[in-house]
Order: C-alpha cells, then sequence, then structure tokens
C-alpha cells in the first residue's frame, strides 16, 4: 500500500475509532436508566469484549510472561477504572459533560510532571492546562454554584485520573526496564486484548456480575422515544464501541502518526455529545458548548506539549475511555498521545 493510501485509510479508521468510542456513553445510558447498575454495564461491556478478542490474547500469549505490569495497569486502570468511573457518571450527569471532564487527563499529567517527576514543562503546556481548566468551567457552570450532580462530577473526575494513571504506566512502558534492549515493545493488539481480560478479571470482584438484573437485557430501552432491545445495545457497545473502536484506533496509529490520530480522537467528545443531544435530549447550553470546545482545545495543547519518554524509553501504542470516554490508552496512540480510554 503506498504512502497516500495508507494515510487515507489510516484517517477513516481514526474516525471510525472516535466514532465508535463517542457511541459508548449514548448505548449504555439507556440501559442504566432502564435499570442495569453501571458497574454491571461495565462488566458486560469488558467481558464481551475481551471474549471477542481471546484469538489476540492467544497469538500475544507471550505478553504474560514478559509485560505482566503493563498488562495489569492497563487492565486496572484504562479497560476498569476509566470505564467504571465514567459509566457511574453517566447516571447522574450529561454524556457530554462526563467526557469533556475527562479531557483533563492531558493537564493532569502535567502536574504530575512538573511536581511527582519534577521535570520542566513548557508554556504552551501550561497554556494548554488553563485552557482546559477554564473551559471545564463553563462546562459545568461554576458561577451558577453547580448546577450538575456534584458526586456525578466526581465520578467523571476519577476517569480522568485512571487516565493518567495509565499515560504514567505507558511512559515506562515500552521496554522491561530503562536502557533494556533485549525485548521489543509491546504489541499494542495484544495489550489491548489482555487489558480487557484482565479489566473484565478486576471487575468481577468488584461489580459481582451474579447480581446483574439480567431482565433488562431481555426488555427494551428507551432511546429518543423509541423502544430498543437492551441486548441489541448491549451488542453495540461490545462489538462497535469497544472491539472495534479499539482496533481501527490502533490501526489508525499504525498508518497515520500518534500526533494525528490523537487529533482526530478528539472528535469522540464532539461525536458523543451530538449523539446525547439528538439520541437522548441532554441539551448544552451555548456557554457549555463553548467550553467543551475550549476543554478540548486545552487537552490538544496539553497533549503536544506533554514531554516525551526520556532516552531510550518510547511509548507503546496502544488505545487506552473511557468511558469513556479516552481517550487513548485508550484508546491510545503512543499512550499519551491519545485521551481517550473508552
Amino acid at each position: 500500500m503506498d504512502v497516500s493510501r495508507a494515510r487515507t485509510s489510516g484517517l477513516v479508521l481514526a474516525l471510525v475509532s472516535a466514532c465508535a468510542f463517542g457511541s459508548s456513553g449514548v448505548a449504555a445510558k439507556p440501559l442504566i436508566e432502564a435499570g442495569l447498575e453501571p458497574l454491571h454495564v461495565t462488566w458486560l461491556r469488558a467481558t464481551g469484549a475481551a471474549l471477542v478478542l481471546l484469538p489476540l490474547a492467544w497469538r500475544h500469549r507471550a505478553l504474560v510472561r514478559e509485560r505482566p505490569w503493563l498488562l495489569l495497569g492497563f487492565g486496572l486502570l484504562a479497560v476498569a477504572g476509566v470505564q467504571a468511573f465514567y459509566f457511574t457518571a453517566l447516571s447522574r450527569i450529561p454524556v457530554g459533560v462526563a467526557l469533556l471532564i475527562e479531557y483533563l487527563a492531558p493537564a493532569l499529567v502535567l502536574l504530575w510532571v512538573r511536581f511527582v517527576q519534577r521535570r520542566t514543562v513548557t508554556r504552551a503546556a501550561a497554556v494548554g492546562m488553563v485552557l482546559a481548566v477554564g473551559g471545564l468551567s463553563c462546562v459545568v457552570e461554576v458561577w451558577a454554584g453547580l448546577r450538575l450532580d456534584g458526586l456525578g462530577l466526581l465520578l467523571a473526575l476519577g476517569a480522568a485520573c485512571c487516565q493518567v494513571g495509565y499515560f504514567v504506566l505507558a511512559d515506562h512502558g515500552s521496554t522491561a526496564e530503562e536502557g533494556d534492549t533485549a525485548k521489543p515493545p509491546a504489541d499494542p493488539m495484544g495489550v489491548i486484548a489482555y487489558g480487557l481480560l484482565f479489566g473484565a478479571l478486576a471487575l468481577t470482584v468488584v461489580a459481582r456480575p451474579w447480581r446483574t438484573d439480567w431482565p433488562v437485557l431481555t426488555g427494551t430501552a428507551t432511546v429518543h422515544g423509541t423502544q430498543v432491545h437492551g441486548l441489541g445495545l448491549l451488542v453495540w457497545i461490545v462489538l462497535v464501541a469497544t472491539a472495534t473502536a479499539y482496533l481501527t484506533g490502533v490501526v489508525a496509529v499504525r498508518r497515520l502518526s500518534p500526533a494525528v490520530a490523537g487529533v482526530v480522537a478528539c472528535l469522540e467528545a464532539v461525536v458523543a455529545t451530538v449523539l446525547a443531544w439528538v439520541l437522548l435530549e441532554e441539551h448544552l447550553s451555548a456557554v457549555q458548548l463553548a467550553g467543551g470546545v475550549v476543554v478540548l482545545l486545552g487537552a490538544f495543547i496539553a497533549q503536544r506539549s506533554t514531554p516525551k519518554a526520556r532516552s531510550g524509553e518510547a511509548v507503546p501504542e496502544a488505545r487506552a475511555d473511557p468511558a469513556a470516554g479516552s481517550g487513548t490508552a485508550p484508546g491510545t496512540g503512543g499512550a499519551a498521545e491519545d485521551v481517550s480510554a473508552r
């Protein structure tokens, strides 16, 4: 495949990935409103996708021996943590708001770099962080005394913090030890497959899926006044919003560059907000929409300005949700290059 065709197909795949990830919240929220616990939706999503990707896990089974901590971290943070916080937040606040809060992750990464790793950050990075926080204040309308549910906002922030944890892990995860060139970078397909598998196992302990209200899946949920079969929504979440979203995202990063794929991934928040507006009637005000644009701009600047791994370290190309949404493990092309982990 020539370079031009590869870039075109990569761009198409990146758009497909962003749209697929962006649809997860819109498909999950009707199930939650119909009576399914958010943690049970999260468990069903991770477990279903893990089963679909079992052939990939078997193909890359050597990763369990070579990169156990990377796989465990991806499973606990980018899969279980991000998705559990994101879906639980959806039960209390609008889809678009929850996902935009998660897009604070790049700004929070800069705080980690500056105050924990004690590495300098650029002026552009500081500007990106300020823009992201300022835009978020418009999204949540702080001047009105936070009209949105406070616990829902904290849960969405928890998703962002889990995403930060994955970014930090990914910064150290492409080789076993600093300076170790004996082992090649972990294949992102394998990282995704085992991350979903480990995440599903962790969620089994927390969610206790044997208590799932199964009749919700055999019944219907309301989407824009239309009754949709619950099992159909779950199939969409598993096959499209998870398996397809992760795989197309990884292939897109390989055919484009992490930087370009990361920019396209920002469309996830736009897609999620528009779909929630049309299908769930979650209308955002003009100020909130403007704030959302500023959040994404700040996240983009912060991502581009985050110091890369130190010499001898590379960053694995694996997408971390979000939640959900990112988000960009992950979703994450060159893990810190993409913010979504749903």
